[in-house]
């Protein structure tokens, strides 16, 4: 008999959870404006709210907090981490942040002026943001096929290179880089293919450009080609992952997603210049250059992730529970965006909340339901999200609407997958008595999800 699968560590110490009561919920949601990002960690069940800082650490990265270096300029830990990120990425220079939206806010701060344009697969929130805050414009160029979430296509994270071709052909002088997010958050979490870096690469040379990686999840990317890509299936993820970034010339890092931290970030590039443009940004914003906004023992947490993380074992023990909750759904007739990506369930709440208008948000909607079906908390990825057109101020409403379902790293027990998915099929089963969504009472003009106030209809 063939063994099953089992995780590749065991459990040292242990969180309680409390479940709440619906009637608990019900006002909890309403007291937080109906915005799951403005409930108490204490008011939710199972947070799916996203996987950046909620994981668990590995006995290697605590002991290597009590090791790590708190010395202002010319940390050995700093060292130790530079050392780490070379060997993974090639790249020689290295700055630390304290998350990933600051790498992105010291670096475009070199980069990025007004009116300029910056092509990539789908841009996420931030990225998104610190772009048109300097009254630039992110476009998108991912494949049509990951418009449809029912179709089976194992890369739908890919850049389409006629896309970007067009872009760069009517608009060269005008862009200072081209980004490519791996995985693909905003699409639902799929992959990039190593065939499309190439040509990614390719374009980029073309017209003489620069590549950047939005790397949060690189390694779960790297998973994907290794198990879906021909020629990678006995190449190790540490090779893959080299010749990943053998395509770009930087990268920005939120390391609170694949280095198994819970805080911390980086840049990391190729070239000279842009590490001296960086440098002027991160000592006023972040800190010196030895720590930048990390301190001592958490830049000695993530030089141990990162390297335990780019082992086969980790990464496929994490990415297996996404696929054991994807396949609960199935099960229920759910549908998400296929095939399952590694970090995250993306369900298809238009489809699942298909009476409820675009303008009432069924994404939104659908997580409220989900939260006080069972106290578990999800993620609007979609038209709320996807903020206002910077020019016209109409909503955007030409993407997807999902529910995200983050799994956090070697926190949750198969058990608590189980509760996710009949919580979720609890309230498609009675997704035809939900007939109304909510409405946008009070907006910040970007980045509105985390703060908007809603009004249920």
């Amino acid at each position: 008999m063939e063994l099953p699968f089992a995780e590749s560590y065991k459990i040292k110490m242990v969180e309680p959870l409390r479940m709440s009561t619906r009637e608990e919920r019900e006002q909890w949601i309403k007291e937080a404006d109906y915005n799951l990002f403005q409930l108490k960690s204490d008011q939710v069940y199972i947070d799916c709210l996203t996987d950046s800082g909620t994981g668990a650490m590995s006995d290697r990265q605590w002991a290597a907090m009590m090791m790590g270096d708190e010395s202002y300029a010319g940390s050995s830990s700093f060292f130790m981490l530079k050392d780490t990120i070379t060997k993974i990425t090639g790249f020689e220079y290295v700055i630390p942040t304290h998350q990933g939206r600051a790498a992105e806010n010291v670096l475009f701060s070199h980069l990025v002026t007004a009116g300029a344009i910056v092509p990539g697969n789908s841009h996420f929130d931030t990225t998104k943001g610190h772009i048109e805050s300097r009254k630039a414009f992110a476009v998108d160029c991912t494949v049509d096929e990951a418009k449809n979430t029912q179709l089976e296509v194992p890369f739908k994270g890919n850049v389409d290179p006629k896309k970007l071709e067009k872009v760069l052909a009517e608009n060269a002088d005008l862009v200072p880089f081209i980004i490519v997010t791996v995985t693909n958050n905003t699409a639902g979490g799929q992959p990039v293919s190593m065939q499309n870096l190439r040509e990614v690469r390719a374009v980029a040379d073309k017209y003489g450009k620069r590549v950047i990686f939005d790397s949060a999840r690189f390694v779960e990317n790297a998973y994907f080609i290794r198990t879906r890509e021909e020629g990678y299936a006995d190449k190790t993820i540490k090779e893959i992952c080299k010749e990943m970034f053998s395509y770009a010339d930087g990268m920005t890092m939120s390391s609170k997603k694949d280095g198994l931290v819970n805080m911390g970030g980086f840049i990391a590039t190729r070239h000279e210049d842009w590490y001296e443009g960086a440098k002027r940004f991160c000592i006023p914003f972040e800190g010196f250059l030895t720590y930048g906004g990390m301190n001592g023992r958490d830049m000695a947490a993530l030089a141990v992730g990162l390297d335990e993380n780019t082992e086969l074992p980790t990464i496929e023990t994490r990415i297996k529970q996404v696929q054991y909750l994807a396949a609960k759904l199935d099960e229920y007739g759910i549908p998400y965006q296929r095939p399952v990506g590694g970090h995250a369930i993306f369900v298809d709440a238009d489809r699942v909340l298909d009476q409820i208008p675009k303008e009432e948000f069924p994404a939104q909607t659908l997580a409220i339901e989900l939260y006080i079906e069972a106290g578990v908390r999800g993620c609007e990825i979609g038209y709320i999200l996807a903020d206002r057109d910077p020019v016209t101020r109409e909503n955007r409403f030409g993407g997807l609407d999902l529910l995200r379902l983050c799994i956090a790293r070697r926190v949750y027990t198969n058990n608590h997958m189980d509760v996710i998915a009949a919580a979720l099929k609890n309230v498609y089963d009675r997704r035809h008595e939900i007939t109304r969504g909510v409405k946008i009472t009070w907006e910040t003009e970007l980045m509105r999800h985390f703060t908007v106030k809603l009004e249920r209809l």
